[in-house]
């Protein structure tokens, strides 16, 4: 599927569950007014929570679908974050936070009419929110099947949340239904309206459940969650068959939103490689990763291993070739160029001669390579006087 596709079905996902709990929010304030039941107006405030959560989640696809600017280079995907993260705020606030106080409220509350009014619009409620729930679960599924994951595995690690958080809305309604009339059906036997209460209250519990789970997976995305292990092993596989990379050294990534990653990776390059193949090396995994992930990489650089203290450079074979001349220059002027405490000339890769007592002189360095080049140019002058090389 691609990923114009993706996003036509998850707006259709969204559209219907928003559809559903519109008709099912009327239905139930209508039905807990008459009945005076809490868990009906615990479950109609719910669905009222959902309603407004499907207009956030409806937003966020419509925004993260912005194409690129020069302010936003790489579009505007983690925006459906930032969105996601409002509809498990609206969850927490306009749906637990009613379903807690009105169940409280329910403890000290006479009993109400007739429940049977109340058992019907639970039944119609179930049909209309059972097809929202088979719409999202439908989707995910097959995305899950795509990716060839599990169906638990897929909904923990994908990185759309706009699909998950409607999948999670339908998911608590359908359990909501049933504890509203459980609570419905224990109130009518017992006649006691704590029954109701209870039922409320476990209601805005299960809210809270899910708009934690919500909120703690789009703070992740939002301050840059990597990609999962399976797509690692491919990006990281993709990286060490290119043909002039000798190894990786360091892979960084990051989701950019649903659709989009993000790929920076240090490497270290093969001895024959030339300069204009190691400038396309980031085009060429580009596009090979973009034919075999289910996103759209942004490889951003391929960065040479840079050059240590000891006088490693990007590429090995001309940091070789330095370290063997700026020896060999130390090696022939090394009787009268260098103090008598000098231990020995500087090798490529190994600490040089100490200086009375100073730090290793690191011949690889091109700063010290000019000085060593000036000291085997320079007369000593005066006698007594200080080695050319210390002074300078």
């Amino acid at each position: 599927m691609t990923s114009n596709s993706a996003r036509w079905s998850t707006r259709r996902t969204v559209l219907i569950a928003g559809a559903a709990n519109i008709f099912v929010a009327v239905i139930k304030l209508v039905a807990g007014i008459i009945t005076g039941s809490s868990a009906m107006l615990a479950e109609a405030a719910h669905s009222t929570a959902d309603t407004l959560n499907q207009v956030f989640l409806w937003t966020s696809v419509r925004q993260g679908e912005r194409p690129a600017d020069s302010s936003h280079p790489f579009g505007y995907g983690q925006d459906r974050y930032f969105w996601s993260l409002l509809a498990a705020f609206g969850i927490f606030v306009a749906g637990a936070g009613f379903s807690v106080f009105e169940g409280l409220l329910a403890f000290h509350r006479g009993g109400g009419h007739s429940p049977l009014v109340g058992y019907i619009v639970l039944g119609v409620a179930f049909i209309a929110e059972g097809t929202s729930f088979v719409r999202a679960y439908t989707q995910v599924r097959a995305e899950a099947r795509r990716g060839k994951r599990e169906f638990i595995d897929h909904i923990q690690r994908t990185a759309d949340t706009t699909v998950k958080a409607a999948l999670f809305e339908d998911t608590a309604a359908v359990i909501g239904l049933v504890l509203a009339a459980l609570g419905l059906m224990l109130r009518q036997l017992t006649g006691s309206p704590g029954w109701d209460g209870a039922a409320s209250i476990a209601i805005g519990g299960l809210l809270i459940a899910v708009a934690f789970k919500l909120g703690r997976d789009s703070r992740e995305l939002l301050i840059g969650r990597a990609a999962d292990p399976r797509q690692l092993k491919v990006i990281r596989a993709e990286i060490q068959g290119t043909p002039g990379v000798d190894s990786l050294l360091e892979l960084l990534t990051m989701h950019l939103g649903p659709d989009h990653l993000i790929v920076g990776a240090r490497v270290a390059l093969d001895d024959e490689i030339s300069a204009d193949r190691a400038e396309n090396l980031a085009d060429d995994i580009d596009r090979r990763l973009t034919e075999r992930l289910p996103l759209t990489p942004h490889v951003s650089s391929i960065r040479p291993k840079q050059p240590t203290a000891r006088g490693e450079s990007a590429v090995p074979g001309r940091a070789r070739a330095g370290c063997d001349a700026s020896a060999a220059a130390v090696k022939e002027n090394d009787s009268e160029r260098l103090p008598r405490r000098a231990s020995g000339p500087a090798r490529c890769g190994q600490p040089g001669p100490t200086l009375h007592g100073a730090r290793p002189i690191r011949p690889a360095a091109p700063t010290l390579r000019r000085r060593l080049r000036a000291a085997t140019n320079e007369p000593c002058r005066g006698p007594g006087a200080r080695p050319c090389l210390a002074s300078r």
